[in-house]
């Protein structure tokens, strides 16, 4: 759907009214009257919520989007279970669905089983006699979805973003990101600690003696430090130009001789192409570098481990709590696993998620809530219009380019208009679990391929599943996507007034769309290519804004001595400071025609700043604040709250904030982008 076509139709419609005879959407027993606007917003607008909704023990962090998510998995496991009473012919998507589940549900057999599906896998491993048998078999592995040290992937070329190109990466790093590895700080080194002895009890539920199991774990700690090392971190990732380098394939062959580029994508399953993107290219180098200098017998025991981790999950309970107790407890502070069910669920979701998806959208997602987001998406793009316009720091030329981009969003609502086919996929219930995860990888290996490589892009092809409850912008369509699963409240209320539905899922709409114009998204332009279309000096002064976003976030304290990370998340706190500008004028467009009073105590604006603060309540321990904060390109919950408002003059005003509160900042120090 082209916004360009919105624009020119719905503006001469009359808009859907959402005011009169509605309710506000606002439930006092959400907030905490105890607190105050100025000091805390966070508290004061979601903390009753919170105090209702406590972690549970399989909860590391719990907020709408994992109560959503706790409904949506009822849903799901409904339709799967359903699905798999109507015992459909083999290779039916009946058959599929209930297969996988009944594989994930099988206790019993899993724990019958023991580590048997990968043993020989496990055999073929450690039976290599060269590196260049190890790396071909490491290769083959990757197909199936265990993670090496190559990483690669087929997608839209940034330079020429009708096009995909196949794109190598950094390895990646099992831990996520390289300052799990460097950093010095105790909290650190006893997740390396836990890191190193989940690798040894791993080796060891797979038959090593413990010596061997922790010679193993330290070679590979040894490994993926020295990797670590020369990896870019996170916010170097961030840079959309130092991370594109286009070259021909027989270039990439002469650039990088120490890696056997050939057996690798023969055996990925890539047909012949001839030009390529190289993200990063110091830290292929030093993968180069430490391929050759690593011994076979400890490269043995990276493969070996990459893929006893990728199966952990899917193979007998001691596996499957040994990667809980890593995974969940150490990093993220869980206390217990989901349940069986839920992980079943998951697994088919992630497997065959559009196929659930098409019956998930039948049932909970009616039509006039597609035909009112598109309304809004309407309004919302009218007010960023408005918005651009109303800039002094932005030239008309700029500004001009901005509409283009502006005019030529691609808006996807609810579902896809065509659906996954899952025809060629096969799920055999004589084989394991595991193995069944395999080949359901090694699938979605040959779909990519086929679809992308040597191909257009597509833009009618979704990023996410319908039932996903999220959104995004994707700036080499030049898309914005907002699935099912997150238009439902508090989100999306189509029992509530204006006021609640543009301070919730306005704001992520306008967050999506401001998006295309964050430090990241101006970097493209609306045919979704790599390409500065601003001029020097407006470039400039939004440099100079996005420097303020920085350093007032890098000031905020996420846990005692660690601070947050204002590179990191600035595109996302861009996207929340412009996606709050935008979606207040579009309300306060809507009130032109329909105009609201004062209901519930509580005046329109400050509704409107009450369901956007109600939309991050959360709870979260410890240990995924410090993971979030280290890794997490969003600032947390609290801070999407109490770091974004106080740069919203109208929020001010709203709950009259005056100098001298704590969340007070002087207006010549707030962000003003938008």
């Amino acid at each position: 759907m082209n916004l360009k076509l919105i624009l020119s139709t719905l503006a001469m419609l009359t808009t859907t009214c959402m005011g009169q005879g509605l309710g506000t959407g606002i439930d006092r027993a959400n907030m905490d009257l105890k607190a105050k606007p100025g000091t805390d917003f966070f508290q004061y607008s979601g903390g009753g919520w919170m105090a209702a909704n406590p972690l549970s023990a399989e909860h590391s962090r719990y907020g709408h989007f994992n109560k959503l998510n706790e409904t949506n998995q009822e849903r799901l496991r409904d339709i799967i279970l359903e699905l798999s009473k109507q015992q459909g012919a083999e290779g039916s998507l009946e058959q599929k669905i209930g297969g996988l589940y009944r594989l994930a549900m099988d206790s019993a057999r899993l724990n019958a089983e023991g580590y048997a599906p990968i043993r020989k896998l496990l055999e073929e491993i450690y039976g290599t006699k060269t590196k260049k048998e190890l790396f071909m078999l490491q290769s083959r592995l990757s197909h199936y979805g265990v993670p090496g040290l190559i990483s690669t992937y087929c997608g839209a070329d940034d330079k020429n973003a009708k096009q995909n190109i196949v794109q190598i990466f950094q390895p990646q790093l099992t831990l996520g990101e390289r300052s799990f590895y460097l950093e010095k700080d105790d909290a650190m080194q006893q997740i390396r600690t836990a890191y190193s002895e989940y690798m040894t009890n791993l080796f060891e539920l797979t038959g090593d003696e413990k010596a061997t199991a922790q010679k193993k774990a330290e070679a590979i700690l040894k490994l993926e430090t020295r990797q670590a090392e020369s990896n870019y971190s996170n916010v170097q990732l961030r840079n959309p130009e130092a991370n594109y380098h286009k070259m021909s394939y027989a270039d990439l062959l002469n650039e990088f001789p120490g890696i056997d580029w050939s057996t690798y994508f023969i055996f990925e399953g890539y047909p012949a192409f001839t030009e390529v993107v190289v993200g990063q290219i110091e830290p292929i180098h030093a993968l180069e570098k430490l391929y050759e200098e690593t011994s076979l017998e400890d490269l043995k025991a990276f493969v070996a481990f990459r893929l006893i981790d990728d199966a952990a999950g899917y193979l007998s309970d001691n596996f499957r709590e040994a990667s809980f107790n890593f995974y969940g407890k150490t990093l993220q502070g869980s206390q217990e696993d989901r349940p069986r069910w839920k992980r079943a669920v998951s697994t088919v979701d992630q497997i065959l998620g559009e196929a659930v998806g098409k019956i998930y959208v039948e049932r909970y997602f009616p039509e006039s809530s597609k035909t009112r987001m598109k309304e809004l998406v309407n309004q919302l793009a009218i007010a960023l219009g408005e918005r651009i316009d109303a800039q002094d720091w932005m030239s008309d030329a700029t500004k001009q380019k901005a509409h283009e981009k502006l005019s030529t969003f691609y808006v996807k609502i609810g579902y896809p208009d065509k659906w996954t086919d899952y025809s060629s996929l096969v799920i055999d219930e004589s084989k394991s679990y595991y193995e069944n995860i395999m080949a359901a990888a090694g699938w979605r290996t040959n779909d990519h391929i086929a679809k992308r490589v040597n191909k257009p892009v597509d833009r009618d092809e979704w990023l996410m599943t319908p039932q996903t409850i999220n959104a995004y912008y994707n700036p080499t369509t030049n898309e914005i996507c907002f699935p099912a699963g997150i238009l439902q409240p508090p989100f999306f209320n189509p029992e509530a007034d204006d006021a609640a539905n543009y301070g919730a899922i306005g704001v992520v709409i306008g967050h999506e769309m401001t998006h295309g114009f964050d430090d990241q998204g101006c970097k493209y332009d609306k045919d979704g290519n790599l390409n500065n279309w601003w001029t020097a000096e407006d470039s400039e002064r939004f440099k100079e804004r996005t420097a303020k976003m920085i350093k007032y976030f890098d000031k905020l304290e996420a846990l005692p001595g660690l601070k947050c990370n204002g590179e990191l998340t600035v595109g996302e706190n861009l996207a929340d400071h412009g996606g709050l500008m935008v979606a207040h004028q579009a309300f306060h467009n809507a009130m032109r025609t329909n105009p609201l009073k004062t209901a519930d105590g509580f005046t329109p604006d400050q509704r409107f700043f009450l369901s956007y603060g109600l939309i991050w309540a959360n709870n979260a321990r410890e240990e995924s604040i410090r993971q979030l904060t280290k890794t997490d390109p969003h600032s947390l919950g609290r801070w999407r709250v109490n770091g974004a408002l106080p740069h919203i003059d109208a929020w001010y005003k709203a709950f009259n904030i005056k100098k001298g509160a704590p969340l007070y900042v002087a207006p010549k120090d707030r962000v003003v982008v938008w």
